[in-house]
């Protein structure tokens, strides 16, 4: 397997010079920042007030228990929305142009069970690095247990990949949780890829926020008098309702039938295109002009306009899209976009049933 330093985009056609300096003019122009927002504040807050709000509501509100499970279903959903609009742009660097403020917020995803740091190898490098690349974007290698590209072998369990692939999207966080640890303390790599060495802190910092996640999640609740199954099944369906929107979001980026899926030269390594243009090959929108899809998602929906400006808040992707499309135009770059989340999630459907048949 071809090591990550090997791998090279060879071409140079000024697409990426084009966009950035174009880029640059919008925010000139129209006396922006590209990060620390105003705008992103407020969200950052309505975001947090609905947040504890449920959080308050499932812990200590006098109903009933189906009443409470409601609630633990709305604290998921918010859940997932601070972890797409504000803990996924910290995590890149785009919330805030302070680290140290990025870098607190980042830390939120370890609190949800995910750690930051892994998060942050993973994700920011691996994922948008080497976008759809077997073998080094490890979010399309599915762990064995789904087939999402076609250089990917081959079982006979993936046929059915289409319907089961939403019973695995609930237990995902659980996964996330305990993987992590095996990560850190024994594989030490994801495939090829070495991780690098956590700092004695960062490693003390992980394994003790996770201990802390199970005293908040389990502990709290029931030093609070509820029972042993209230407390399991409030919990699991509050991750379960995470881990689907979560993942579902997520999937319709790259995993979609308009989308590539690239292979290096077996012997150069290199992959004949500008790394710029290989992000749009690689990437689709959804539902760009839905106002609900934009708020929620935190631009996760605008996903081409974040793997070219990833270090730019999510605010400013609508207004970015058109920019980026004009320079698509001009290179004669195809650019990607589903008009609704419903088309989206149909074409990913289409693609894990076509990548569930033998080759």
């Amino acid at each position: 397997m071809l090591t990550a330093e090997r791998i090279k985009f060879t071409q140079k056609r000024g697409f990426r010079r084009v966009l950035n300096q174009r880029v640059d003019a919008y925010f000139a122009e129209h006396g922006l920042t590209q990060r620390d927002n105003p705008a992103m504040y407020l969200k950052t807050l309505i975001i947090v007030l609905w947040l504890f709000s449920a959080w308050a509501f499932v812990l200590f509100a006098p109903v009933i228990f189906p009443v409470r499970l409601l609630g633990c279903v709305v604290l998921a959903i918010a859940v997932a929305a601070f972890s797409f609009n504000v803990g996924h742009d910290a995590n890149h660097n785009a919330y805030s142009s302070n680290p140290y403020v990025n870098r607190a917020l980042g830390l939120t995803y370890d609190f949800v069970g995910l750690s930051s740091f892994l998060w942050r190898y993973r994700h920011n490098y691996l994922h948008h690095t080497y976008t759809n690349i077997l073998g080094h974007d490890v979010e399309i290698h599915g762990d064995g247990a789904v087939r999402m590209s076609p250089e990917q072998e081959h079982f006979s369990i993936y046929r059915f990949q289409q319907f089961y692939i939403w019973g695995l999207y609930l237990f995902i966080p659980f996964y996330w949780f305990l993987y992590d640890v095996y990560l850190v303390l024994n594989k030490g790599k994801y495939h090829d890829h070495k991780i690098p060495p956590f700092q004695p802190l960062e490693l003390v910092s992980l394994l003790a926020v996770k201990v802390l996640w199970l005293g908040y999640v389990f502990g709290l609740p029931l030093a609070l008098g509820f029972s042993i199954p209230e407390v399991l099944i409030g919990a699991s369906v509050t991750y379960m309702t995470y881990g689907i929107v979560v993942c579902t979001i997520f999937m319709l980026a790259h995993v979609l039938e308009s989308t590539e899926f690239l292979t290096p030269d077996d012997e150069s390594g290199a992959i004949d295109d500008e790394w710029a243009i290989c992000q749009i090959r690689t990437t689709a929108n959804f539902a760009t002009t839905n106002p609900f899809w934009n708020w929620f998602c935190g631009g996760l929906n605008h996903q081409v306009t974040h793997h070219l400006f990833p270090n730019i808040c999510h605010i400013h992707y609508p207004q970015l899209e058109n920019i980026i499309k004009d320079v698509c135009q001009e290179f004669d770059v195809e650019y990607k976009v589903y008009p609704t989340f419903r088309a989206a999630i149909a074409s990913n459907y289409r693609w894990l049933e076509a990548m569930g048949k033998a080759s």
